[in-house]
């Protein structure tokens, strides 16, 4: 049997797309699960590990957005895309707020699908490489363990998010000098567009909040430019 490009569980209740969906990935060697509800899809991801969660929004008894809520209450590394047919600025938004790594709208063809999965896929695993390593960062009063995804300060522990830890990794990589925007996007989030900008603004003010305690460190905003993690000596 040829080797799979990995375990995909697809969540879509249109059953005619599912099938599509699922035939062509597993021509290109990825193994899939199919359910059409979020209850039934929620079942088989706590049953089952996966590499990939493809999920759509508009489901019977339990919709996509709940969905993943839960599964990021437990759970955040595992790769999330979501394909649904809500093009609204605002389900975009709020699909990437609750934890996606992309939002991909319909109709798609399966060219752009499969991309998309490929490259959700590949930087989840560089990050996996990446966080194998012992780095630790002091920042002011702080300790930052990337591999532990774990914010230490003398008033205790803050365990961080997968990309909250890749974000704030980048920033201390390079503290004190300016970060670009798309280089963050472009490593973090894969892509360089509009709802993945609005996506990173969302965690650049979560990582402020959790450094406010030491008045030396901070994240500044360089207009048009950046970010930049100062830390004052």
């Amino acid at each position: 049997m040829a080797k799979s490009n990995g375990k995909i569980l697809l969540i879509e209740d249109d059953r005619n797309l599912g099938f599509i969906i699922k035939d062509f990935l597993e021509m290109s060697k990825y193994h899939v699960i199919l359910r059409d509800n979020g209850r039934d899809g929620l079942a088989e991801y706590t049953r089952n590990g996966f590499d990939l969660l493809m999920v759509d929004v508009m489901l019977p008894h339990m919709d996509g957005f709940t969905m993943v809520e839960e599964i990021r209450k437990k759970d955040s590394k595992t790769p999330i895309i979501f394909i649904t047919a809500r093009s609204m600025t605002e389900d975009k938004i709020k699909g990437l707020k609750v934890g996606a790594d992309d939002y991909i709208t319909k109709p798609f063809s399966t060219e752009e699908l499969l991309l998309r999965v490929n490259a959700v896929l590949r930087r989840t695993r560089l990050q996996i490489q990446d966080n194998t390593q012992d780095a630790k960062f002091k920042i002011g009063i702080f300790v930052f363990e990337p591999k532990n995804l774990l914010l230490t300060s003398p008033s205790g522990e803050k365990r961080l998010t997968r990309r909250e830890s890749d974000v704030l990794n980048l920033l201390c990589s390079n503290a004190n000098n300016v970060v670009r925007r798309d280089v963050i996007l472009k490593a973090v989030w894969g892509e360089d567009d509009y709802f993945m900008g609005r996506s990173m603004d969302v965690y650049i003010t979560k990582l402020r909040k959790m450094l406010k305690e030491d008045e030396t460190v901070s994240i500044i905003n360089i207009h048009n430019t950046g970010f930049m993690l100062e830390i004052k000596n």
